[in-house]
């Protein structure tokens, strides 16, 4: 079998959420020679490229993100071992978290995950995340964007505290937000000062990617 059909199933596999044989294909793509670099951009990512393309046509739904994150993490266990460090150029970094007082990650996750198949370095500050902790992460990281996550109407407002922290710890024109969650709307992104709102996982990273293509 040629690499790129190797990678195609690899690919293939992602896209059909099957987690049973991922660890098994991208196994036969090293042992083929493939570097596991390329397995993870011309195999895994193309796959969850077109999971994301499916879900903006409709034809995905959240529970079918989630478990292509899943299947992809599954084959990620066998490729890392083999990634020689630096060998996947990042296109960029992102500080993520979901605000304090708000313990939901579902969303969040998926992000993370999209975000890491599409080039980015991830650092994921988890749930309940206080303003100082991601002033912070934003100092020790130097990322170039800082995502944030909010599933209550109750925890949106932390969201402009950590704007604010920002702001006031100097840092605020560093990076560009993204904001996201079942509440969040453009209108509130404006009215705290965030860059973008997103309206769902794929198109977040799809924000986050235009931005650094900008640079």
């Amino acid at each position: 079998m040629s690499s790129e059909e190797i990678l195609n199933k690899i690919r293939d596999a992602i896209v059909n959420l099957d987690i049973d044989n991922i660890q098994r294909l991208c196994m036969e793509a090293i042992e083929a020679g493939i570097p596991a670099y390329d397995v993870v951009m011309n195999g895994m990512a193309k796959g969850m490229e077109i999971v994301g393309e499916k879900y903006e046509r409709n034809e995905y739904f959240l529970a079918e993100l989630i478990m292509a994150g899943e299947v992809m993490k599954e084959g990620m266990k066998v490729l890392e071992p083999h990634l020689k460090s630096g060998e996947i150029r990042k296109i960029g970094k992102v500080v993520i978290g979901t605000v304090r007082g708000d313990l939901h990650d579902i969303g969040k996750n998926i992000v993370a995950t999209l975000l890491t198949a599409a080039g980015f370095e991830v650092v994921d500050l988890g749930v309940d995340v206080p303003p100082e902790k991601f002033v912070e992460a934003v100092k020790e990281h130097n990322p170039d964007i800082v995502g944030m996550s909010a599933l209550l109407t109750t925890t949106m407002i932390e969201m402009e505290n950590v704007i604010k922290a920002l702001r006031d710890a100097g840092l605020r024109d560093k990076v560009r937000i993204i904001i996201g969650g079942a509440p969040i709307t453009r209108e509130f992104a404006e009215r705290i000062g965030a860059d973008a709102a997103a309206r769902d996982a794929v198109e977040g990273v799809n924000i986050c990617k235009s931005w650094v293509s900008a640079k």
